[in-house]
């Protein structure tokens, strides 16, 4: 099978012929379709966190296959099924974290394309255990996007604990947030979408944002608050700006909850007089659970919520990762198994043959 490997941090994925993993007990093999490309895939390869992948590896946790075989005591999926490997590809299932319903903290969780091999190849081992059920009408293609930046930014709005008819404020118009803003409406919240790029706030406003702020203006927090009848209940901060986590708070109304995904680089500049005056909680959101991963996934199935996706092959990772790099990427970028670099000349044909 081909494959993207990660053999030298801060170098160019090499492309490799690797044999065909097989299914050991209750494991199984997924034919990959489809693989989002994350910003993570990007932090992987460069080796960028503490705690780092050991090399070789393959990234790539947004893919989306057919279960091609299953190991000795498989029963929850079987041959043909379509499922998604996702970030959470495994965890211990029975310290204090799992058996809350919180398996996404377990000590000993494992990761898709990070300590476990993932989507940057034809075929991938996976536990079925944790693997994703596609529902019936969702695309491969929109589909991958959705089991990490759709499940993050669903679950980090639940975290903010915001009710229907609250506002909440979507830091960041990107690969995360046109989602976000979409599950937000979907579950009854007023929106404020805030970016530096006029072009997603746009975009945003196309999603349904209710209000839209640039946040190089000087008066952009003024006027949200005041917009919002005091700042909104909840902030979702998915920008990779350090900044942004800064002003977050500040959008932030009395006894609101800021909610972070996003993993700026450096040290979080927290504003302790603003947060303990007006009682706001800064909470972390860590991807989401297999029963977030439902619901994330019914609200697509539904049409409530689709990705903004752009189609490209796999042998064009690297031009993926220097455009990410700089910036260059508007939604998400999904690569394509089944049309082949010449298919996707047409990405709204590969996006019509995928929906039939």
């Amino acid at each position: 099978m081909r494959a993207e490997v990660v053999e030298a941090f801060g170098k160019p994925l090499v492309e490799r012929e690797l044999d065909i993993p097989i299914a050991g007990p209750r494991q199984i093999v997924v034919k990959t379709e489809a693989c989002g490309v994350c910003h993570t895939d990007l932090h992987a390869a460069s080796g960028d966190w503490p705690l780092k992948p050991t090399l070789p590896f393959i990234p790539g946790h947004e893919a989306i296959g057919i279960v091609s075989a299953v190991g000795a005591g498989v029963t929850i999926v079987k041959e043909g099924d379509r499922v998604g490997v996702p970030w959470l590809y495994s965890a211990c299932g029975h310290c204090e974290y799992c058996l809350s319903a919180w398996e996404t903290v377990c000590p000993d969780a494992q990761f898709g394309g990070y300590t476990r091999n993932g989507g940057f190849a034809e075929y991938i081992l996976a536990d079925p255990d944790y693997v994703a059920h596609i529902p019936k009408g969702l695309s491969p293609t929109q589909a991958a996007p959705l089991i990490c930046a759709g499940l993050t930014t669903y679950k980090g709005i639940k975290e903010t604990d915001t009710r229907p008819g609250e506002w909440i404020a979507v830091s960041g118009c990107g690969g995360l947030g046109h989602l976000a803003i979409q599950y937000a409406k979907a579950m009854g919240l007023l929106v404020c979408a805030v970016d530096i790029d006029d072009k997603k706030l746009n975009l945003a406003k196309s999603l349904g944002a209710d209000l839209t702020f640039n946040a190089r203006s000087a008066d952009s927090i003024t006027r949200l608050i005041k917009e919002t009848g005091g700042g909104t209940h909840g902030v979702l901060i998915t920008a990779p700006s350090l900044g942004a986590f800064s002003q977050g708070i500040a959008m932030a109304r009395r006894r609101g909850t800021c909610v972070l995904v996003g993993l700026p680089p450096g040290d979080f500049p927290v504003p302790l007089f603003d947060v303990v005056a007006k009682c706001i909680t800064i909470r972390g959101s860590f991807v989401g659970t297999r029963q977030d991963m439902a619901e994330a996934l019914a609200f697509a199935a539904d049409g409530k919520v689709k990705a903004d996706v752009e189609l490209q092959p796999l042998e064009d990772i690297n031009a993926i990762f220097k455009r990410l790099e700089h910036g260059d990427v508007a939604a998400r970028v999904v690569i394509d198994y089944v049309n082949n670099s010449s298919d996707l000349e047409n990405k709204q044909e590969a996006q019509e043959v995928y929906a039939h």
